[in-house]
């Protein structure tokens, strides 16, 4: 066998393993975007502002690192370590830095584009070392080299862009996996120094090993602490002590209690859904106007506390009710947590009741037509793109579809008051769809003044058809002052409509509170 042969042989575990080293790194810079995105979305809402500005600050550091590396090229193994190291160091406490910097300073969003620059900054600079490298372990045409590498970076992506939602965040969650990934960055050091570092001197390898425990013992330390502090974060966020906190792969689901019992409070990403103390007026308010009438079958959507529930099963005449919720989470602990089931009086167990997994407006989709009497739409308020869709033009055609002859649709609507585009867009967007509405608001002490509409193909009366038990705030006389509103907050001129295409809800919900 030639000593060329030999040497060529040698290469190519040495040219794969480097080649493997590529895809790690690409993994890792791309698990580090989706962190920071999604500690974004669950803290800030607003999916989609998020995902550009860290798009943004990551791809356009990592044009600046490509030149920046330069000067680093003259000695790629210990500087490809260093960058490893950095890389490591920032990505895995990027989203324990992120809460805090939220939970403590209030300054999360120029924290998080420091992040995503930094760590796009040192990712630019991994590449062109690489490909130094690669040419160190055999000199072939730099088209090649760099074609072989993109290819690994791609796959990559890919590798990262799957296993984050489907193993990392459900099993792991944000702040474990930014660290486990860092963990990773300083292994792909490790094998470079380990695979091309044979000619560097003692006092380097030496001084790279000190580099690399350091790192590691941060990354450890901050694991073994990284649930006190979770804990700690969390319960800066919130007046009342969390006793019930779960992150699903949907939402953050955050139970509080009053120190004296009296009040239990749910949140869904940060935001406040209902308060015990309260919580009657907006559900008797959301829940009853739609029910007069024909109701022999309820469809809800959205609701997964069972609050909404509880008032469709005061009547007995109800003979079928579909709840229809996106997170399993949300639903088993409105079955199973004891606190829940207090409140809404074990609904989401009453044999009339069948509950659905699933995305409401995928589900309105194939659902039977003109199967319903009453559509109860108890949705999370429009701040999020991701939500936009609940309150469409498209969504409420949907509904439109499968309410039966005489139905009624009611929507919970946010705030006339702080937010009066918002609300009236959502009347826009039913008639849109071809309903007539009725607008009514209430005064709901957690959240001020709350508004509904009421809808049909024919303009629904504003009225009641009391259950046997009566109701604890709601009557004729409050229902009918409902339906009056001052004279600055009626609707403002102007198409408010908010379809898929243009998502206007967004933008007025956003725009309502911002001074708020």
């Amino acid at each position: 066998m030639t000593v060329a042969v030999v040497v060529a042989l040698a290469q190519r575990p040495a040219r794969a393993v480097l080649l493997g080293t590529v895809l790690l790194v690409a993994v890792c810079g791309f698990i580090y975007e989706l962190v920071i995105v999604a500690m974004g979305t669950y803290l800030l809402g607003n999916s989609i502002e998020q995902v550009s500005l860290v798009l943004a600050a990551f791809v356009s550091s990592m044009g600046a690192g490509s030149l920046l590396s330069r000067p680093l090229m003259g000695r790629p193994v210990v500087s490809f370590a260093l960058v490893e190291c950095l890389v490591a160091l920032i990505g895995g406490l990027s989203a324990i830095g992120l809460y805090a910097a939220f939970a403590y300073l209030d300054l999360y969003q120029p924290v998080m584009l420091l992040f995503a620059a930094s760590i796009g900054l040192l990712v630019g600079c991994e590449i062109p070392l690489l490909v130094v490298l690669l040419q160190r372990v055999r000199r072939q045409e730099t088209g090649t080299s760099v074609a072989e590498l993109l290819a690994a970076d791609y796959l990559g992506a890919v590798v990262g862009g799957v296993s984050f939602p489907l193993l990392l965040l459900p099993f792991l969650g944000q702040i474990d996996t930014a660290l486990a990934v860092g963990a990773l960055n300083l292994g792909a050091g490790v094998v470079v120094v380990w695979l091309l570092g044979g000619d560097l001197s003692a006092r380097t390898r030496r001084w790279l090993g000190v580099a690399f425990a350091a790192v590691l013992a941060v990354l450890g330390a901050t694991a073994a602490l990284a649930d006190r502090f979770e804990v700690d974060a969390r319960q800066a966020l919130y007046d009342d002590p969390i006793v019930l906190s779960e992150r699903t792969r949907y939402q953050e689901i955050v139970l509080t209690r009053s120190l004296a019992g009296g009040d239990l409070r749910l949140f869904l990403n940060g935001d406040l859904q209902f308060s015990s103390k309260d919580e009657y007026r907006y559900h008797e308010a959301l829940v009853h106007p739609a029910m007069a009438g024909s109701r022999s079958r309820v469809l809800v959507l959205g609701g997964g506390d069972g609050l909404a529930m509880r008032e469709v099963l005061r009547y007995p005449d109800v003979r079928e009710a579909v709840q229809v919720e996106l997170d399993p989470r949300m639903l088993r602990l409105a079955r199973e947590d004891e606190r829940l089931r207090a409140l809404n009086g074990d609904s989401l167990r009453d044999r009339r009741v069948r509950t659905v997994t699933r995305d409401a407006f995928a589900w309105l989709r194939t659902a039977p037509a003109h199967a319903f009497d009453v559509v109860i739409a108890d949705f999370p308020d429009p701040d999020d793109a991701a939500l936009a869709k609940l309150y469409s033009v498209e969504l409420y055609g949907l509904v439109r579809r499968a309410l039966a002859p005489g139905g009624r649709l009611v929507v919970q609507s946010g705030s006339p008051y702080f937010a009066q585009k918002a609300y009236w867009s959502i009347a826009a967007s039913l008639e849109g769809a071809g309903l007539a509405v009725t607008s009514y608001h209430v005064d709901v002490p957690s959240f001020g003044d709350w508004g509904f509409h009421l809808a049909g193909t024919a303009r629904p009366a504003l009225t009641l058809d009391p259950p046997p038990r009566p109701l604890r705030f709601l009557d004729g006389p409050t229902l009918q002052a409902a339906a009056v509103f001052g004279r600055d907050r009626r609707r403002p001129p102007g198409d408010l409509r908010s379809t898929l295409d243009k998502p206007r809800i967004v933008a007025y919900a956003r725009e309502g509170y911002r001074d708020y």
